[in-house]
C-alpha cells in the first residue's frame, strides 16, 4: 500500500464539512477510492485531531465565513450537519433560520458553489421526523408556507404530513426535515438517495441508527469533463477496467488511512462464540461485545474510568473501541481533554457503518 502526493494524486478530490474526527471522510474516501483535500472544522481541539490524520488538508474554518468562491472545487461534498435540533432527545426545533442544524443552508450553498459531482451527508433518525422552517425568499408574502413556531407541539406534529413518504406536497404544512434537505438537492440538480441503519447492522454492540443520503449530479458538471460524469464509467483514457483509474482494481493506491476497512468488513456476519472468561466479564453483554473484538480486531478497553469523587465515567478509549476507530484515533490527542474526547466521539460517525451504507447506495 503506498500514499500518493496530492501533486500526483488523480483520486477524486473530497471536500469535508463539519469534520470531526474524520469518520465520514475515512468512509467515503474507502469507497470511492478518494482524498480529503480540505475540511472545515470550527472546533479547534477537534480540528487539530483531524489535521494529525490528514496533515495536507487545509482547514477553511467556519462554515458560515467561507467564500466559496475563493474555495477549490473537489469532486465529492461531504458533511454531517449539526444534529442537535433534529435529534429525538433534544427540543426538536428542527432545520430553520437561527438553530445549529440550520446550518444545513450553509452546506447548500456551498454545493450550490462547488457544484461537485457527488455528496455525502449523514445525521440522526430524527431527520425523519423533526420539521424544517423554510426562510421566505425576498418579497415572499405567502407566510402560510411556514409553522408560526418551528418547535413541533402537539398541534405541529398533528399538522404534518403523516406519510413519511410525501414529503412537503402541501405548502400550508411543514416539511420534515429529510423532506427539505432531499428538496434542496433536488433544486441543486443532484439525485438523492438515502438509508438509515443501525451500526448493530454491522456487528457494532450498539444500535446508533444514522441516515445517510447520496446526491449525484443529474446534468453534467458546465466544467467539462473534469469529473465524472457517472461512477463506473470511464473518463477519456481510462482502462477497459471500467473503474475510472489507469490500472485494475486490486492495484489502486490507498493510503494507509482506510487500509483496515477491508480486514473489519470481510469479518462482518462471521459466527462467534464468547469464551468462559468474556462471559464472566461481560455478562449479557458478551455475545455483543465478542462479535466487535472479533470485527475490530482487538479486545475491548475497560468501559469506564473510575473516579473517588464522581463516580466511574465512560473511558474514550472504550468509546473509541465502539466507534470501530484505530487504536488512538482521538484519544492519542494530546489536543483533548477527556471529556472532549467523549464528546468528539459521541458526535462522530461510525466509519463501518458509513462504509455499508454508502456500499448500498452506490450499488
Amino acid at each position: 500500500m503506498h500514499e500518493l502526493n496530492a501533486s500526483s494524486d488523480s483520486r477524486l478530490r473530497i471536500g469535508s464539512l463539519f469534520s470531526g474526527y474524520g469518520g465520514l471522510d475515512l468512509a467515503v474516501e474507502h469507497v470511492f477510492n478518494a482524498r480529503t483535500a480540505w475540511f472545515s472544522e470550527l472546533n479547534e481541539p477537534v480540528a487539530r485531531v483531524f489535521s494529525r490524520h490528514w496533515p495536507d488538508a487545509p482547514n477553511l474554518g467556519d462554515i458560515t465565513a467561507i467564500d466559496w468562491r475563493q474555495v477549490e472545487p473537489v469532486d465529492i461534498l461531504i458533511g454531517g450537519f449539526p444534529c442537535q435540533d433534529v435529534s429525538t432527545v433534544g427540543k426538536r426545533a428542527g432545520i430553520a433560520p437561527g438553530t445549529r442544524s440550520g446550518l444545513w443552508a450553509h452546506m447548500a450553498a456551498a454545493i450550490d458553489a462547488l457544484q461537485p459531482e457527488w455528496v455525502v451527508i449523514e445525521n440522526v433518525r430524527g431527520l425523519l421526523s423533526s420539521p424544517a422552517t423554510r426562510p421566505l425568499p425576498e418579497g415572499d408574502d405567502h407566510d402560510q408556507r411556514n409553522p408560526s413556531d418551528a418547535t413541533p407541539d402537539d398541534a405541529t406534529l398533528r399538522s404534518m404530513e403523516p406519510d413519511p413518504w410525501h414529503l412537503g406536497d402541501n405548502a400550508a404544512r411543514p416539511l420534515r426535515a429529510l423532506g427539505a434537505v432531499l428538496g434542496d438537492l433536488a433544486d441543486l440538480r443532484l439525485d438523492a438517495r438515502w438509508i438509515g441503519l443501525p451500526a448493530s447492522l454491522v456487528g457494532a454492540p450498539h444500535h446508533r441508527l444514522r441516515i445517510f443520503i447520496l446526491g449525484h449530479r443529474t446534468l453534467p458538471h458546465p466544467a467539462g469533463n473534469r469529473l465524472l460524469t457517472r461512477r463506473g464509467n470511464p473518463r477519456p483514457g481510462a482502462s477497459p477496467a471500467r473503474d475510472d483509474r489507469t490500472v485494475a482494481p486490486d492495484h489502486r493506491l490507498r493510503t494507509p488511512r482506510t487500509g483496515w476497512f477491508a480486514e473489519q468488513e470481510s469479518r462482518v456476519g462471521d459466527a462467534v462464540v464468547p469464551d468462559r472468561r468474556t462471559v464472566q466479564r461481560w455478562g449479557r453483554y458478551a455475545d455483543a461485545i465478542t462479535r466487535w473484538e472479533h470485527i475490530t480486531g482487538r479486545p475491548a478497553p475497560a468501559p469506564a474510568l473510575l473516579n473517588g469523587a464522581d463516580g466511574p465515567r465512560p473511558a474514550p478509549a472504550f468509546v473509541e473501541w465502539l466507534m470501530g476507530l484505530p487504536t488512538g484515533w482521538v484519544t492519542d490527542s494530546d489536543e483533548l481533554t477527556q471529556n472532549q474526547q467523549i464528546t468528539a466521539l459521541g458526535n462522530g460517525v461510525l466509519p463501518l457503518q458509513a462504509v455499508t451504507a454508502l456500499s448500498l447506495l452506490t450499488a
